[in-house]
């Protein structure tokens, strides 16, 4: 499907979509917990859906309702087959984990975008835990067999966080519990934050110093779980209010531990007019100004900061980024290209982005099957018009409904090609 996009003037109120990652969380600590929990207002999107094929592979039973699932965990039994992760790179490393307390052998395997995305690290991981699994090379598909015993493991901290995300989520079912260090700097912290927060609620308890987690054996209890707004999926409409008019997103939660909150710094950064009261945020067009940030606990803020700053005065840098190449796309290589034929000037370093803030105007962008790509110069193509977004229904991996809600807003948004 391509969207076209004519110049707009947005003007509106959206409901944050609910969190993809706290509903992944949830859903996995549901599953290995003993009895039924309840998770009220999760997303259901194509990686969520393939978070509960995976799940029910294993016999845990997903019953979906209108803003509540219950899920009865605490039992597993051998797949009868495969089980397909789709593009889901959390539902993949979390159920590597996770199969290791499965009985029998588990084959996990991946969609087109997900086969190209590392996974040997966490392989070597749970290997030194005693666990049989094995990869091919770095990628998938992964086998997972028995054996998981526990003890101590090492994983480096800067390749990515759902690595260690999900050794922590299975290690309380260790026999000997377990210990994990990390070799390198964590990077994308929240998110390791939001699964300890996750676990938590869920009665598990993590003992963290610097570098270094301790878990000891214990027992996942069921509870009733609400997932919080995603400041992820917010971040487009509030950058579509800074670039087209005044947007309002209300359910959000202000004091979120999620990595992408930090969208409200980046854009008071940017001069942008932002108010938050309580559970809303709402951000008004104003005249933007280049800055240089680190988004390396952020790096899913890489696509919309970047069409902030093509429309911002100087010349913005942002670093940190290099981990942005492993994603649905190479986001940096993306960015760069779709930027360039809106006629903005970028200089791509391993680590490093340069924008030059100028008067971008339309083109047709290649999302490359990249949710996040496609969102982002859907809302820059929404402030300048002339655009198109080729492969725009990518969008369904997170955001079902963003073309629907932009339009809502007050977006010209024509498609085509369905």
């Amino acid at each position: 499907m391509k969207v076209a996009l004519s110049k707009s003037q947005a003007r509106g109120e959206v409901k944050a979509p609910p969190s993809k990652s706290y509903t992944i969380r949830a859903l996995m600590c549901a599953a290995l917990a003993g009895g039924q929990s309840e998770i009220v207002a999760p997303l259901s999107s194509e990686d969520t859906d393939a978070a509960i094929n995976v799940l029910r592979g294993i016999g845990v039973r997903v019953q979906r309702e209108e803003g509540l699932w219950r899920v009865s965990g605490g039992y597993f039994q051998p797949p009868e087959g495969e089980l397909h992760c789709g593009d889901s790179a959390a539902t993949l490393r979390f159920m590597t984990a996770i199969c290791a307390v499965v009985p029998g052998t588990c084959r996990l395997t991946a969609g087109p975008s997900l086969a190209k995305r590392p996974v040997g690290p966490l392989v070597q991981a749970l290997g030194k835990l005693g666990l049989e699994c094995s990869s091919a090379g770095d990628l998938p598909p992964v086998v997972v067999g028995e054996g998981f015993r526990g003890g101590e493991t090492e994983l480096p901290g800067d390749i990515s966080s759902q690595f260690i995300s999900a050794l922590l989520l299975v290690a309380p079912l260790a026999e000997e519990g377990a210990v994990i260090k990390l070799t390198t700097v964590l990077e994308s912290k929240p998110y390791v934050l939001m699964t300890l927060e996750c676990m938590d609620s869920f009665g598990v308890k993590v003992s963290w110093d610097g570098d270094r987690f301790e878990i000891a054996r214990q027992q996942y209890q069921p509870t009733r779980y609400r997932v919080e707004g995603d400041w992820s999926s917010a971040a487009f409409f509030l950058a579509l209010g800074a670039l087209a008019g005044e947007v309002k997103v209300i359910g959000l939660n202000p004091a979120s531990l999620q990595a992408d909150k930090a969208i409200l710094n980046l854009l008071i950064e940017m001069g942008a007019t932002v108010e938050v009261e309580e559970s809303t945020v709402t951000v008004r067009r104003s005249d933007l100004r280049a800055i240089t940030a680190d988004l390396s606990d952020c790096i899913d803020l890489l696509p919309v900061a970047a069409v902030l700053a093509a429309v911002a005065r100087g010349e913005s840098q942002f670093a940190g980024i290099s981990r942005a190449r492993l994603k649905e796309s190479d986001r940096v290589a993306a960015v760069k290209e779709g930027l360039e034929r809106m006629g903005v000037s970028v200089v791509e370093e391993e680590d490093r982005l340069t924008i030059a803030g100028a008067g971008p105007r339309g083109a047709v962008i290649d999302s490359k099957g990249d949710h996040r790509i496609a969102m982002a110069f859907g809302v820059l193509g929404a402030a300048v018009g002339g655009t198109v977004i080729q492969d725009a229904e990518c969008v369904a991996k997170t955001f079902p409904g963003f073309w629907e809600l932009l339009e809502g807003v007050g977006g010209r948004v024509e498609k085509t090609g369905e």
